[in-house]
């Protein structure tokens, strides 16, 4: 499947995990794609760790305002009736539990959903941001990522090899493959995507899944 099928199946599969009204943070890369797939008459009020909430849509090339940027220093707008704050209000908002949900890229995800997102030792970094206090404080944590890694390998193991951002914070898990909740007794398949096999989701996935082949659904 073509890289950009995967993303945006990836965040069309995230949009419905969304509620109107929802205050959400979509991290940076492949998450900030869920906005483009919200379904009809569903209105999130974006957040982002930066100092705002309210984000609007990418800005049209030349319209960029180089003190309107999201988290991850990518243009940004910001709807009429947004707003923008220091960091400090910013992190009380995540702390204060008042961000209904995160969506957020992970590196691996494991049986008893710990996260690791922020870096593999020996390459180059630029700090965990926003993610570590996102994950504790927002209600709902959602992983959007690739089932595998480039060379075929589970991003989703028994046990988190890489180190961690969270541990036992992570709800839910969305792949080009399948979708995964975590609940205390470990992970439980209950999608798979329309063109691919319980066989091929099980054997790209490291840790144990728990299913009933009678009420796996499709997306």
């Amino acid at each position: 499947m073509p890289e950009v099928d995967k993303r945006t199946r990836i965040a069309m599969r995230v949009a419905k995990e969304l509620h109107d009204g929802d205050v959400v943070n979509l991290g940076i890369g492949m998450p900030t794609l869920v906005a483009n797939y919200l379904p009809s008459g569903v209105s999130i009020i974006l957040h982002s760790e930066n100092g705002f909430l309210g984000i609007g849509p990418e800005p049209q090339k030349g319209s960029e305002d180089k003190d309107l940027v999201n988290a991850g220093g990518k243009p940004v707008t910001i709807q009429e009736n947004g707003c923008c704050f220091d960091s400090a209000m910013s992190f009380a908002i995540i702390r204060g539990g008042h961000v209904d949900t995160t969506v957020l890229g992970a590196l691996e995800v494991d049986e008893q959903g710990n996260l690791a997102n922020w870096m593999v030792p020996g390459k180059r970094i630029s700090g965990m941001g926003g993610a570590m206090d996102l994950v504790v404080g927002a209600k709902k944590i959602i992983i959007a990522m690739e089932h595998t890694n480039k060379d075929g390998s589970p991003k989703i193991v028994k046990k988190c090899s890489l180190p961690l951002t969270a541990q036992a914070e992570v709800d839910l898990i969305v792949t080009d493959m399948a979708v995964i909740a975590v609940r205390p007794e470990g992970l439980h398949l209950i999608e798979i995507a329309e063109d691919t096999t319980l066989e091929e989701v099980v054997a790209a996935t490291a840790g144990q899944l728990f299913y009933s082949t009678e009420n796996i659904g499709t997306f």
